[in-house]
């Protein structure tokens, strides 16, 4: 459990490190629920001087986040399974095709 929390300070504070002025990163909607096979979109739209990437991260209850994708550069798109990643100059959209109850988790964008 101490490493657990460790890391998420260590996380936190490269974040926030990254993170300057006018700076924000939003995501949308908060929560979403649908029904199987019902296809949908998570929405992270940011203002970020000097974008370096953009990753969405995968958080299941009581455990860590799990690394889903990373985006460098507008147009960039990156598909895995029955999620799909896009980024443009201002927005990154998660699109997750016919979900199954597995995909049931908590979803994060990051920006650096």
């Amino acid at each position: 459990m101490e490493k657990m929390l460790e890391c998420a300070f260590i996380v936190l504070w490269l974040q926030l490190g990254w993170l300057s002025g006018e700076d924000q990163v939003t995501q949308s909607p908060e929560a979403l629920r649908l029904q199987e096979g019902e296809s949908s979109s998570l929405n992270c739209s940011y203002t970020v001087s000097g974008l370096r990437g953009l990753f969405w991260y995968r958080q299941d209850p009581g455990k860590g986040p799990e690394f889903l994708f990373a985006l460098y550069s507008a147009g960039e798109e990156k598909e895995k399974e029955r999620l799909k990643a896009t980024l443009t100059k201002k927005e990154s959209f998660l699109h997750i095709t016919a979900p199954k109850p597995e995909d049931s988790a908590t979803y994060l964008c990051a920006v650096q």
